[in-house]
């Protein structure tokens, strides 16, 4: 679940806290917000950032179950 929560001090400070985005596609994401803020004083990468997503393809989770079946139709060479 993709999640900002936006923290904002007395001082006028807003601390923006993203989770559940993987890669750096979190920057698209709050770019726009960050513009209307003003100016990014800090910015911290979580593990999240430096993740890469898993995509499975089809046709590899297909073969995975051919090759689990152990049906004696399929060749083993």
């Amino acid at each position: 679940m993709e999640t900002l929560e936006f923290i904002i001090y007395p001082d006028g400070r807003v601390e923006e806290r993203v989770t559940g985005i993987v890669g750096s596609s979190c920057a698209e994401v709050t770019a726009a917000i960050e513009a209307k803020l003003g100016i990014v004083a800090h910015r911290e990468l979580t593990s999240e950032n430096f993740a890469q997503q898993q995509v499975i393809s089809q046709s590899s989770t297909q073969l995975d179950r051919v090759s689990d079946m152990g049906d004696s139709r399929f060749s083993q060479w």
